[in-house]
């Protein structure tokens, strides 16, 4: 993995007025979420998270409501500190900012999308875009052209002058992500940008968003309660319950290998054809006893719904290749399992 531009390592938050002894018991005695409350009326929001995040990678952190994904979030910009453990950005221990460099790594360094934007009904999106700017006194012609550029990216050129009440609510969310963008941050933290708009719309958005993302490099850590949202954009994710990460993946593990019950719950109903590749279900070039002649080959990279067109004309397994060369096989059997997540029973 490329160098980390975000890094948690065993954060834990505890709320309450008794936090600290609170946290020192878990320590010394290993208490549990119930134990915590019971004793010391303190709620464990956060349980010793640790991930990293490279540059350019979209880490999706989901989960249901409760689960502390938002609260683990906020840790990254400082809006909450922990009660344990150590979060850097770009090499740099947040926690040990002080409150002019934390305002200097907010505006600079670091944008974040909610899901309700709160726009400024008053101004038009050019100034609602430009603000982050306009506090920091950029010059109004220079602001004006960064704002423009922004919108340019998520597709609103010309509606510089409008009102926001003058846009759908998709467009208002692509005015939400103009303005994360005009300071041309490394991270960008999405907090469920999307939940609240339409089925179709949201996917439009979530296609574009992943476009640009890969086009500009940002990191991005992107919150969701929605596997489908997650698989769609994300390049890992991280499934969160009761303030614990109890899986982190790509897609493509979490689905095929699950870690435990809850996770599989939650992927039971995910479609595996475009998300499950060859490579996870070969096997090996010798476990064909037979002659392989005219048999369809695909790359690794292939995923079920194309190993499956190959696979139906012909009673012969599917050739995987990596770079020209013959490295597994896929009969329909292993495509059968691959459709059901990997089982082996």
């Amino acid at each position: 993995m490329a160098e980390p531009v975000v890094r948690l390592s065993n954060v834990w938050k505890v709320f309450g007025t008794r936090a600290a002894e609170a946290m020192q018991a878990i320590r010394a005695e290993g208490l549990g979420k119930p134990e915590v409350l019971k004793r010391f009326q303190c709620v464990v929001g956060v349980q010793d998270a640790s991930f990293e995040v490279p540059r350019g990678e979209i880490f999706c952190i989901m989960g249901l409501s409760g689960s502390g994904k938002s609260t683990l979030v906020r840790h990254v910009n400082r809006l909450i500190a922990p009660t344990s453990g150590q979060i850097e950005i770009l090499g740099r221990d947040i926690s040990s900012l002080n409150e002019r460099e934390l305002r200097e790594v907010r505006a600079k360094q670091i944008g974040m999308v909610f899901q309700h934007m709160a726009l400024m009904p008053h101004r038009s999106v050019r100034d609602n875009v430009a603000y982050p700017l306009e506090i920091r006194k950029v010059a109004k012609s220079r602001r004006w052209a960064i704002s423009d550029h922004a919108l340019g990216l998520v597709n609103l050129t010309g509606y510089e002058d409008r009102l926001p009440k003058e846009l759908s609510g998709g467009m208002q969310q692509r005015v939400g992500i103009a303005r994360a963008l005009a300071s041309d941050p490394e991270i960008l933290l999405m907090d469920e940008p999307f939940s609240a708009l339409d089925p179709l719309i949201r996917l439009q958005l979530q296609d574009q968003f992943k476009a640009l993302v890969a086009q500009l490099q940002k990191t991005t850590l992107f919150i969701t309660h929605d596997l489908d949202e997650a698989i769609r954009i994300g390049h890992r994710i991280a499934i969160m319950k009761d303030g614990v990460i109890v899986q982190i993946g790509t897609p493509e593990e979490i689905v095929m290998n699950p870690a435990d019950d809850y996770v599989r719950e939650f992927v039971k109903g995910i479609s595996k054809l475009k998300l499950v590749k060859a490579h996870s279900i070969m096997q090996p070039m010798d476990s064909h006893k037979g002659p392989l002649d005219g048999a369809p080959r695909a790359d690794e990279g292939a995923d079920l719904d194309q190993l499956i067109n190959l696979s139906v004309a012909t009673d012969l397994p599917v050739v995987i290749t990596e770079a020209g060369r013959d490295v597994g096989i896929v009969t329909k059997p292993q495509l059968l399992r691959g459709i059901q997540g990997g089982k082996d029973d």
